[in-house]
């Protein structure tokens, strides 16, 4: 198994060493050279591509950071200042010389020289970037980036108070795994009620945000917004009509098993009706789960789990500590969510979350850990573009890192009954988030092949869609209204439109790579290793080949893997 060796940054071939990203003006002049630049031979335009990555690795991390440091601080105004600053007067000034140079690149004559092997997803990616550019698209796409900032300002001011104490709303969520019925009704109340105040705020700004991303897509020569995202995306192995395929077998095979856990629980907590208050309660007399104390003892333990699986991955952990790029408790002013942000040119990523000592956070760290793992993974690859992977092989990494660690979370739980709960946890979850995505995933193929709808159209759809791919066991009676607004708390939407279905082919790759793992352990963390080694130098396909499973989201495929879960569920006394 590969042995973790500390990253080394690549030194400077074309920037000067101590460059740092002031204005577009100091910035210009290196893209005016590589637009301009002579190339005449198959050396020069390695070379000259080389030279690109490497204004791409640094504008990359210069842009990361101002993210980081924002999302860290919502309150901050010059952390805001910085990044809106990047958005306005830096990436739209940068965008027509990336279209120059992408035409320079598949113009050049010696381009068809390029190893293929090694070149082609980066030259598919370069062609259909070329083709989607427009000049006018480039304010607009300005003006949608700090649109969905503002989805982050107005969640991370959110907070609820309990027994005279403010909290985030990421922090009260762990109330909702209180043995207490009455706390958690009281609290899941709060949290709807606060939601709800800023219900016509997020309306407003979503409206705002369809408005420009239907324009976008106008003005390069599609219908909707929907298939202009599905070619931005790269979306090159699957269609539109593969995710309706998708939405089905989730439909027909993952639900039943949905049904099995809701009941399993509702059984264990005693309860006639199960309300939305109730799916993470335990019953009275067994206390939540309390992995950890606090963001130190949270990534030390990581630390741990990670050693068992591979000292390599451990090692990535322990860099990451010791350059200070773990920022893991909730705190008032901090963005929602999570994730692991690469750093293109010191190949170290940071990870961002919201850990407020619950089970859930031990999945995120897992998760993010293994997005991590796979920044380390594919440093050492030549071009910046090389390591800009699909999202659906990003999931993937993170995702079976999840189930990959669950049998070493000893480590969070000395009792086995609270290991077994945890794993159990993990498992629901799993299952629940696959309806999930596909409703999320089958609203956005609504939100953009309806342009111009209003926002009762826009419920009356989401309330339908909900309820296609809902158990109907749980009671939302005096809560018809925020579940009707249910959609506003993800973030995706706002954020990041269509990368959601990534999600869900991952989780089922991530379910084959778990029983490629149950099968043989050291062969299947080779293969993920081999798989995410690769970057982006492969198709989906040939990266999921590398890591032993098959790129497959059919029908035929999800009743497999929900066949191999469904015993596994038994095991952990599933009934």
């Amino acid at each position: 198994m590969k042995k973790f060796v500390p990253l080394k940054q690549k030194q400077r071939q074309f920037l000067p060493a101590g460059f740092k990203i002031t204005d577009w003006e100091a910035l210009q002049p290196y893209f005016e050279e590589l637009v301009k630049r002579n190339i005449d031979n198959v050396a020069q335009l390695e070379k000259w591509l080389n030279d690109v990555s490497e204004i791409e690795a640094v504008v990359s991390e210069d842009a990361c950071w101002r993210q980081i440091k924002m999302t860290c601080d919502t309150t901050n105004k010059e952390y805001e200042e910085a990044f809106t600053y990047f958005c306005m007067e830096i990436e739209p000034k940068m965008k027509p010389y990336g279209f120059e140079l992408n035409k320079k690149l598949l113009a050049c004559p010696f381009t068809k020289d390029l190893d293929k092997n090694l070149y082609f997803p980066y030259l598919r990616n370069v062609d259909n970037a070329a083709k989607l550019y427009r000049d006018e698209n480039v304010p607009l796409q300005a003006d949608m980036n700090l649109l969905a900032q503002q989805y982050g300002v107005i969640s991370g001011a959110m907070g609820v108070e309990v027994d005279g104490k403010e909290y985030t709303l990421q922090q009260a969520a762990k109330f909702l795994h209180s043995p207490d019925r009455s706390l958690r009704e009281t609290v899941f109340t709060k949290v709807a009620t606060r939601r709800l105040e800023d219900k016509d705020k997020l309306n407003e700004l979503f409206d705002k945000l369809l408005v420009l991303r239907q324009q976008v897509a106008k003005n390069a020569g599609f219908e909707n917004y929907r298939d202009y995202k599905f070619r931005e995306l790269g979306r090159f192995d699957y269609t539109v009509a593969d995710c309706f395929a998708f939405h089905d077998a989730v439909r027909e095979h993952i639900i039943p098993l949905q049904k099995m856990l809701i009941k399993n629980r509702q059984k264990r907590l005693g309860l006639d009706v199960m309300r939305p208050w109730d799916s993470d309660a335990e019953p009275v007399g067994i206390e939540p789960l309390h992995p950890f104390k606090d963001g130190k003892e949270l990534s030390e333990k990581a630390v741990q789990v990670f050693e068992r699986l591979s000292p390599y991955f451990s090692g990535c952990l322990q860099t990451m500590q010791q350059m200070h790029r773990l920022d893991l408790e909730s705190r008032k002013g901090k963005a929602p969510g999570g994730y692991n942000c690469p750093l293109a040119e010191t190949g170290v990523p940071f990870i961002f979350m919201n850990a407020a000592g619950t089970m859930g956070d031990v999945i995120t760290m897992m998760h993010e850990g293994g997005h991590a793992v796979h920044s380390f993974l594919s440093h050492d690859l030549a071009l910046s573009a090389f390591k800009e992977y699909p999202m659906e092989i990003a999931e993937l990494a993170s995702m079976s890192m999840e189930l990959f660690s669950m049998e070493h979370w000893d480590v969070f739980f000395k009792e086995e009954k609270d290991l077994k709960r945890a794993q159990l946890e993990e498992m629901e979850r799993i299952i629940s988030v696959l309806p999930w995505i596909a409703t999320i995933d089958k609203y956005q193929h609504w939100l953009y092949t309806h342009p111009g709808h209003t926002i009762k159209d826009r419920e009356e759809a989401w309330l339908s869609i909900l309820n296609e791919f809902s158990t109907g066991i749980t009671d939302w009676s005096s809560f018809e209204e925020y579940r009707t607004n249910f959609w506003q708390k993800q973030l995706h939407l706002f954020e990041v439109p269509f990368y959601y279905i990534e999600y869900g082919i991952a989780q089922l790759g991530a379910i084959a790579m778990w029983r490629q793992y149950r099968q043989n352990k050291e062969q299947a963390l080779d293969n993920y290793m081999s798989a995410l080694s690769l970057g982006y130098t492969k198709t989906l396909k040939e990266l999921y080949t590398t890591a032993g499973i098959k790129f497959d989201f059919s029908a035929e495929y999800i009743k497999e893997l929900a066949d191999f879960v469904t015993p596994v569920l038994k095991e952990m006394g599933v009934e």
